[in-house]
Order: C-alpha cells, then sequence, then structure tokens
C-alpha cells in the first residue's frame, strides 16, 4: 500500500501560477486521500505550497532538509515532522527511505538531480516503487523527448522508459500510479 509520497520540486516560485496551483492542488488531494507526503523541508517555492496545502487539509509533511538550508533559515518549522540531514546526498537518502512512491513536479537541477537518482535506482533494482512526473503545462515534454532520444540512439532500453509514469494533471497522474 502506498501511504508515504516522496515529492521533488522547486525551491523558487515561478512566475506562472499554473505551477504552484499545481503543487497545491497535489498537496491538497494527498492530504483528503490520507497519504503523507515526503519533501525537501523547505519554506519557500513550490516545496512550501505543496506542503502547506497538505497541512491546511490535515496531512502529514516530513520535511528532509540540510543542515545548510536550515542554517539560512528556509526551513519549514511546521511540519509533521522535520529531519536535519547533514548534506544532499543524505538528504535524497532518507527522503527515499521513506518513499512508497516518487513525484516529480517542475524544478530545475535540483529536482532533475532527485528524479534522476531514483531512475536509476529503480532501473538497477536498488529501488522498487513507482515514479512519477507531473507534466504540468508541457514543462517536462524536452526532456520527455530527450528521453526518447535516449532510447532511439540504444543508450537505454524503451522498457525502462516505462518505469516512469507521466501525466499533465494531477488527478490522472495519481490514478496512473494506483495511489489514489
Amino acid at each position: 500500500m502506498i501511504k508515504n509520497i516522496a515529492v521533488f520540486c522547486a525551491s523558487a516560485m515561478p512566475q506562472n501560477a499554473i505551477y504552484r496551483e499545481a503543487a497545491t492542488e497535489l498537496g491538497t488531494l494527498l492530504a483528503k486521500k490520507g497519504k503523507s507526503i515526503v519533501y525537501g523541508g523547505a519554506s519557500v517555492g513550490l516545496m512550501d505550497a505543496l506542503a502547506s496545502a497538505a497541512l491546511q487539509n490535515g496531512g502529514q509533511v516530513t520535511g528532509v532538509i540540510t543542515e545548510f538550508l536550515a542554517d539560512k533559515e528556509i526551513a519549514k518549522t511546521n511540519c509533521t515532522k522535520l529531519i536535519v540531514a547533514k548534506n544532499m546526498s543524505e538528504r535524497k537518502t532518507k527522503i527515499l527511505e521513506i518513499a512508497d512512491a516518487v513525484i516529480a513536479l517542475p524544478g530545475a537541477f535540483g529536482t532533475m538531480d532527485e528524479l534522476f537518482e531514483t531512475l536509476t535506482l529503480v532501473h538497477l533494482n536498488l529501488y522498487n516503487v513507482p515514479v512519477g512526473l507531473l507534466n504540468t503545462n508541457g514543462y517536462f515534454n524536452l526532456l520527455l523527448d530527450f528521453l526518447d532520444k535516449m532510447a532511439s540512439e540504444q543508450f537505454l532500453q524503451h522498457k525502462h522508459l516505462q518505469t516512469l509514469t507521466v501525466a499533465s494533471s494531477v488527478e490522472t497522474l495519481l490514478n496512473k500510479m494506483t495511489i489514489l
């Protein structure tokens, strides 16, 4: 049973409100369905929108933040549980230890790092959870094209692309991942 969902997303808040709305919708829906969120522990950007929505709707939220970021005072201190990791590597490890599923929302380098490390672990059969990509506003279209290119050039087997569930709406993604 999927209970704890790791969500990787931006610490930035983009100008286009559609991304904040998607993060808020995901946090709200997961909370209302009794699912717990595990995320990067920040009080900024899409991370904050996700966590705040979940908490406002009675959800359980575990934040995992690094000492460095906690020292910069961006930790979301009202999480249900806040874990402080020594570094980014330990942070990812702790998040994945807790998670029963992983979802990536739009983000930048950190989000891509977390997503690709997770996919690599799944590919190597070292981690066995559903992995989803919320393709809000076509944000990941170029990335998906690049993954197809990897497979067409035989750097990646097509079957490994199927370990990533992609949808453009929150509810569709959660249903395809059998989280709801």
